[in-house]
């Protein structure tokens, strides 16, 4: 390795590290930090984005970026230098478009957003986080306002989340998954309802929590590198490939909440436990987009944590930890149970028929609020509607309505398509990996994972931020992202599953 690159990659640790240190805190204002503490931390947050914007867009970073090109322009593009000179490159142009103030008043801002949101949500008060939200929106088209003009100004944002997909893609898919899932809809609707009074009674925590974590544990998640703990709102963060965290919530009277969460978070973990150890405190430490790494938790929580071949060997522990509860319900009510289809309210508990259409109402209301056509005080009631229209359904507060998310308190315009995004490339993945190892079906009837997620670190997880995420679908599958498969698999599962 040159001298150069050498220097360049000393410096991307450093602010690697600083990157790292700012998730800390942010994981801490989450899981136990005071309320109290939110302003100090949003100054902390402040300044340690501030320091790390400035270092990462010195003049010395840019110009060993720029020789380096020059020393690799025969190099093989595959390489991990060459890929990291091309990671690297992007995010310095995109960071040193931004001015370090920007950054730090928009991390103290989403601080004080976050208490905020959480405040406005517990007492069920839309009012509170309006004025937090305005701003936000207000800088969102400020850093939009940063970059050359894109097909559509939520491209910018898109990008960030994203790389490489444009608004227009999305709409597209968005289309072709709206047509096909609405008239899913309509035909499970018209079927013989599933049952699942079972799941709606008291389940205690501590067992709860206990059954979460050995699962988890089957699935592969290292607890000498990783943790749980709860928030208000599930969420895997990663210091380092070697600390990744993971958190759930509990719910009492509806025990899937925190398995599938557990489930869901597990399989972010995994992925940021799988990346190459060499990329680590490099840009290469990383999924390759949101919607990737989305593509991961779901696999596990849904294509693994909710078929027939895992309750096979999961339900009889199920049953001795809640003997009283699940004793007398046969696996087949079970398994129909946690798979019925019905409008919910809340996104993070929606089932999989459902959940996609969830994700574009959210995706609509953000691109009309960076177009200016809808203002932030009429969001609840904007929500509301497009609720009822989409879902059949209207939320009964604001709490269970608008406020359900935390995305929006930590400036996340851009984030939510990449949610449904991850549910179309986990099937692809899915279909490929059943290709390869045709009796996965069997080894998670028996409990055994290894192979399973053996595929993943080879085939997604070391690769870490080397592909965009276009590309590395393309590679591992054959195709570029399509709803096609994931379509495939909704209508035969619920077909057998309501006898359509």
């Amino acid at each position: 390795m040159s001298e150069k690159f050498t220097k360049l990659k000393a410096l991307i640790a450093e602010v690697s590290d600083l990157n790292a240190a700012q998730a800390l805190l942010d994981w801490d204002q989450q899981t136990y930090m005071p309320s109290g503490g939110a302003e100090g931390r949003g100054h902390q947050l402040a300044t340690l984005g501030s320091l790390t914007h400035q270092k990462f867009t010195s003049p010395k970073i840019g110009a060993l970026i720029e020789d380096l090109k020059k020393e690799f322009a025969d190099a093989d593009p595959d390489s991990d230098e060459a890929r990291y000179l091309k990671v690297v490159s992007k995010d310095y142009d995109q960071a040193t478009k931004v001015p370090a103030e920007f950054v730090a008043k928009f991390a103290l801002l989403t601080a004080h957003a976050h208490e905020t949101w959480a405040k406005a949500r517990q007492e069920d008060n839309f009012s509170l986080f309006q004025p937090d939200l305005e701003e936000i929106l207000k800088m969102r088209k400020e850093y939009i306002s940063f970059f050359p003009p894109a097909d559509h100004p939520y491209d910018t944002l898109l990008d960030q989340f994203e790389p490489g997909m444009k608004t227009a893609d999305v709409k597209e898919i968005f289309g072709v998954l709206r047509e096909r899932q609405v008239e899913l809809l309509k035909n499970i609707a018209s079927a013989k309802q599933v049952n699942d009074d079972f799941l709606h009674i008291n389940y205690p925590e501590k067992q709860q929590w206990d059954f979460g974590v050995e699962v988890a544990t089957k699935f592969g998640y290292d607890w000498n590198r990783g943790r749980q703990d709860k928030s208000v709102h599930p969420f895997t963060t990663s210091f380092g490939i070697n600390d990744v965290r993971i958190t759930t919530r509990f719910m009492e009277d509806f025990f899937p909440s925190a398995l599938f969460g557990t489930m869901h978070e597990a399989g972010h973990g995994l992925y940021e436990m799988g990346i190459n150890q060499e990329y680590s405190r490099t840009p290469l430490a990383g999924g390759a987009s949101l919607g990737v790494h989305e593509s991961q938790s779901r696999l596990w929580e849904n294509l693994v944590g909710r078929s027939m071949p895992f309750w096979e060997h999961f339900y009889p522990r199920l049953q001795e930890t809640f003997p009283s509860q699940l004793g007398n319900v046969a696996l087949p009510d079970f398994y129909k149970g946690i798979n019925k289809v019905e409008p919910s309210l809340i996104r993070v508990e929606a089932d999989e028929a459902t959940y996609n259409m969830h994700i574009m109402l959210r995706l609509e209301l953000e691109i009309a609020m960076i177009e200016g056509s809808v203002e932030i005080k009429d969001l609840p009631t904007l929500w509301n509607t497009k609720f009822e229209e989409y879902l059949g359904i209207t939320p009964p507060n604001d709490a269970e309505g608008v406020l359900q998310d935390i995305h929006w308190s930590f400036g996340g315009l851009g984030y939510f398509s990449t949610y449904a995004l991850g549910n179309l490339i986990s099937v692809q993945l899915w279909e490929k990996m059943n290709e390869d190892i045709p009796d996965i079906d069997e080894q998670i009837r028996k409990g055994e994972f290894s192979t399973l997620l053996g595929w993943l670190r080879k085939n997604v997880h070391t690769h870490g931020r080397k592909y965009e995420p276009q590309e590395l679908v393309q590679r591992v599958t054959g195709s570029k992202i399509t709803p096609e498969p994931y379509l495939r698999y909704l209508e035969n599962k619920y077909s057998e599953i309501y006898g359509l």
